[in-house]
């Protein structure tokens, strides 16, 4: 895992104001489909993803999810975000509007040019995903615009149960959504649970790493998971529908309760 060090002259935040930031954000306006975009398009703003995805070996597919859904977490809750850090207005304009993310493939010598732009890396079971600060779609650094939007697609795999001491989140796997779709999925996934959070819990979360976990559900998995979310012991993402889903579709769900470390 590569987590970038803050600038030497950001005021050190505390999580606790970083992640009321991310509580603010996620809970203004309703949920995410019921955001809009900017007047002018030209400020439409998106959060990049960057997925490893190299020809020879590529990634488990789950692997790849956990690996991007981590890495916008910890862009959401970098320092850099904090009021005062150099993120903070992009950032914070993109929490005001429709929160869009947009996946790209990359490999060789791109993959290397991508790690150069300011985001944070995530290598979970051999597969790396990059997040970056969210931008103007018309800003995006040029090492990252030249990238493929398309060609994530892998394979479902079989990895088993959750792993130990994640945070789980579920795909609803009757939708058949791209990898590059379900990356921005679950990486809205993580920053609802975030803000559904307390501070405690998202400190036991950072105590693990930002682990996350990442499985398809079946139709009976499903069911309870919606069960859990009229609890409110899980957190599901609506989709807005632009693309691949209907609108108001439930895609991916979080489970809100933390594994605690030893």
């Amino acid at each position: 895992m590569i987590d970038e060090s803050p600038a030497e002259d950001v005021r050190p935040s505390t999580l606790e104001e970083r992640h009321a930031v991310l509580v603010a954000g996620t809970s203004a306006a309703g949920s995410y489909g019921s955001r809009v975009d900017p007047p002018d398009p030209a400020d439409v703003r998106a959060m990049p993803l960057v997925l490893h995805v190299p020809k020879v070996d590529p990634p488990a597919r789950s692997d790849l999810l956990a690996a991007a859904a981590s890495a916008t977490l910890q862009v959401c809750l970098d320092e850099r975000i904090a009021p005062g850090g150099p993120w903070h207005e992009e950032y914070t304009a993109w929490l005001g509007a429709r929160i869009r993310k947009v996946s790209r493939r990359a490999r060789g010598a791109q993959w290397t040019a991508a790690q150069d732009v300011d985001g944070v890396t995530v290598d979970v079971g051999g597969a790396s995903a990059r997040a970056y600060v969210p931008c103007r779609v018309g800003d995006l650094d040029p090492r990252l615009r030249k990238l493929q939007v398309g060609g994530t697609d892998l394979p479902a795999d079989d990895p088993g149960p959750h792993t130990e001491g994640a945070v789980r989140l579920w795909v609803d796997a009757e939708l058949e959504m791209t990898v590059g779709k379900t990356a921005a999925q679950v990486g809205h996934a993580v920053m609802l649970a975030a803000g559904a959070m307390t501070v405690e819990d998202v400190r036991a979360w950072q105590d693990a790493h930002w682990a996350v976990s990442v499985r398809d559900a079946d139709a009976a998995t499903w069911s309870r998971l919606v069960a859990e979310c009229e609890r409110g012991t899980a957190i599901a993402v609506r989709d807005a529908g632009y693309t691949e889903v209907a609108p108001g579709s439930m895609t991916v769900i979080a489970e809100l309760d933390v594994p605690r470390t030893a």
